[in-house]
Formats: C-alpha cells, structure tokens, sequence
C-alpha cells in the first residue's frame, strides 16, 4: 500500500517547526514508518542549493528554478520511494511555498510555476497541507534576534504580506487538504489543536 505525503507550510516564524515533532509523533503512534525531510534540502545536492537560495543574491526565476532543482532530486530519491514502499513523508514545506514566495514574494508567474509544478511532480501533490497563519508582524516578532537572517528574513512586512495572501489563497482553493492553523495562539494550544485535527484525519 502507498504511504501518504503530509507537507508543513507558513511564513517563517509561523511555528511550523515548534509542531513538527508532535506531528511526526502522532503519525508514528498511528502505525506508519515516517521519513522526515525539508524543502529546499532532503538531500545533498537539495542541501547544497538550500544554502544557495537562502543566501546568494539572485534573480526570481533563478531562485525558483532551483527551488525546483532540489524538488526534482528530492522526489526522485527521497519521496517517492518512500511513498512507493509504503513508507509516509512528512514534508516541511513543498511547492505551495513556491506559489507563495516565489509566487506571491517576489512576483513570479502563477503559470510559469505551474508548468515546473507538472513537469517535476508529475502529478505527485500532499495529502494533507497544514498551514500555520500568523501575521508578519508575529512572525517578525518571533524571529527578532534569533538567528542571523537569510535572504527571506531580510525582507520588508509587505513581502511576507503578500506570501501570506497567497497561502490563505490555495488554503480555500484547496480546501479538501488544507488544515489551516491560528500559529497565534500559544503553542500548547496550537499543539492540542494539530493533534485533534490529525487524529481526525488519521481515523478518516
């Protein structure tokens, strides 16, 4: 039987990874044997063009193909053969964040994203996309002094704005596997919530 796919989205500072070890717990205890991985990243070479993306200047559609660069290798090595055995993936972050930081962030096409969509996913989408939504003043809030910023972090509110409006876009378009989550809240609160809504999909 094919394992399921189970992707994490929201700006950073969202609180996405605060929840990610809950999440995983939860699938574990249900039964399933879970891989674990990250976007941009996964594997090496998707590692190495992480470091690219969140730190050397570049144009969009440069960035957003290597976005999908490192998509290509991680589906191709780590995801699908995972799906295939049997074995579930749960994803922080996947091409909804493409839509929404290359997309809504910094102006990409909507079309152009799609037509690499379907040549490198092939078809392959999650099962279940939790989005954690909190405002970018929270988030910015958050993140203050934490850690030295990469090339996301660095931007202005108005561009974590419009990345926002995009993810609460595909969160309606695509209601059936969107879960959307008030990353506002405390964080035992967030959890209680995560872990009632997953169990309730995890019984469905």
């Amino acid at each position: 039987m094919r394992g399921r796919f189970l992707t994490l989205e929201g700006i950073d500072g969202a609180g996405k990874s605060t929840q990610a070890a809950t999440i995983a717990q939860l699938v574990r205890d249900h039964g399933a044997e879970l891989v674990v991985t990250r976007e941009p990243g996964g594997t090496d070479l998707g590692e190495q063009l992480r470091q690219l993306v969140l730190h050397q200047p570049m144009t969009p559609r440069t960035e957003t193909l290597l976005v999908f660069a490192a998509r290509a290798q991680h589906i191709e090595t780590v995801v699908e053969p995972a799906l295939a055995a049997g074995r579930w993936v749960l994803c922080d972050r996947f091409t909804d964040a493409t839509f929404a930081y290359q997309g809504g962030g910094r102006g990409v096409e909507e079309s152009d994203i799609a037509a690499l969509e379907g040549w490198v996913q092939r078809g392959l989408q999650p099962d279940l996309t939790l989005l954690f939504d909190v405002p970018p003043e929270v988030a910015a809030g958050r993140l203050a002094g934490s850690r030295a910023a990469d090339r996301f972090e660095q931007e202005q509110a108005q561009f974590f704005a419009r990345v926002r409006a995009v993810y609460l876009a595909r969160a309606r378009r695509y209601a059936e596997r969107f879960v959307v989550i008030d990353g506002t809240r405390d964080a035992d609160t967030v959890r209680a919530f995560v872990r009632s809504r997953l169990q309730q999909w995890l019984k469905s």
